[in-house]
């Protein structure tokens, strides 16, 4: 292979890629970790060392895609990327002290946040996002802190403050990646709706920077639309699938009156699938094409298993 690697300047990718190698946008797409993430774990910790073309490009194999899968793994069992290769590299099947780097770093955001640091809150979840997956980041980062957000705002002076602060923040954040990311993007996009009273739902955000992140496109409305009327914005996007987030209880014939002449794939999401619970399972049973799930994770779960990201 090295060999192989050493032709001459432009056959050096393509006599690779018939060898079996695969380029990072390749391996992005398979493992679910981005480019930059792939370079930062190679660069800062070593965990990645790709095979290389003469002109820099980045190839790896397929015990590259395994080894990302295992790290995946660790990093979804709480474990911060900073101990992953000590614990691969020496075959642990558990680690015996885990750092609690995340508990770290949900106290830096919730001590920027409360003094409406803008910047910090900025610069920490932009070092975490380049270290992290978008479901890693989700899971053991974004969705403690809004649990303990909303813990820390019940009754709290100044609470409101904090709480328009924070989730303006995170909508502009998100929106902006969303935007960007719509830009280079084809295809028919995952439409979500915010069919709460509350505006700048954060696990509505959430669930749309993740499908986002996993290549495809998404349209928010993040304000509730009223009966006939989703259905005409299903008829003029052509969604692949609507997200409908609600946080309160519904009025179920109200609910299936706003799904009336939606014909593609809708997902009930938020709390109001607890609420709901056994209505809801009534209404899927009648419903091929409706599905519900409570939380982001679930949510962009489904949503894969179904072919909709």
């Amino acid at each position: 292979m090295r060999a192989a690697l050493q032709d001459e300047p432009g056959e050096d990718i393509a006599k690779a890629l018939q060898d079996g190698w695969l380029p990072i946008r390749e391996v992005a797409r398979q493992t679910g970790v981005n480019a930059v993430t792939l370079r930062a774990w190679e660069r800062r910790y070593g965990l990645i060392v790709p095979q290389r073309t003469p002109k820099g490009h980045r190839l790896f194999s397929a015990e590259h895609v395994q080894r990302i899968h295992t790290i995946l793994t660790w990093l979804n069992r709480g474990v911060p990327v900073s101990q992953v290769k000590s614990l691969i590299d020496s075959a642990q099947a558990s680690p015996d002290i885990v750092e609690n780097e995340w508990n770290t770093l949900r106290q830096t955001l919730v001590s920027a946040i409360s003094e409406l640091a803008e910047r910090r809150v900025d610069d920490a979840f932009n070092q975490a996002m380049a270290l992290y997956p978008p479901r890693t980041l989700c899971e053991q980062l974004m969705l403690p802190l809004l649990k303990e957000l909303e813990q820390r705002w019940q009754g709290q002076f100044g609470a409101q403050m904090e709480r328009v602060f924070f989730l303006s923040w995170l909508r502009s954040k998100f929106g902006a990646r969303i935007y960007h990311n719509n830009r280079q993007l084809q295809g028919a996009p995952l439409l979500l709706v915010n069919h709460s009273d509350l505006p700048l739902e954060p696990h509505l955000w959430l669930s749309a920077w993740l499908a986002s992140s996993a290549d495809c496109p998404v349209e928010v409305f993040d304000w509730p639309l009223p009966a006939g009327e989703l259905a005409l914005a299903v008829e003029h996007l052509q969604p692949r699938a609507v997200l409908l987030y609600s946080s309160k209880a519904l009025h179920l014939s109200a609910l299936a009156k706003l799904l009336g002449g939606v014909r593609c794939p809708t997902l009930i999401a938020g709390p109001t699938v607890c609420i709901h619970q056994a209505e809801l399972a009534v209404l899927i049973r009648d419903t091929p094409e409706l599905f519900v799930a409570e939380d982001p994770l679930s949510a962009h779960q489904l949503l894969i298993q179904r072919g909709l990201v």
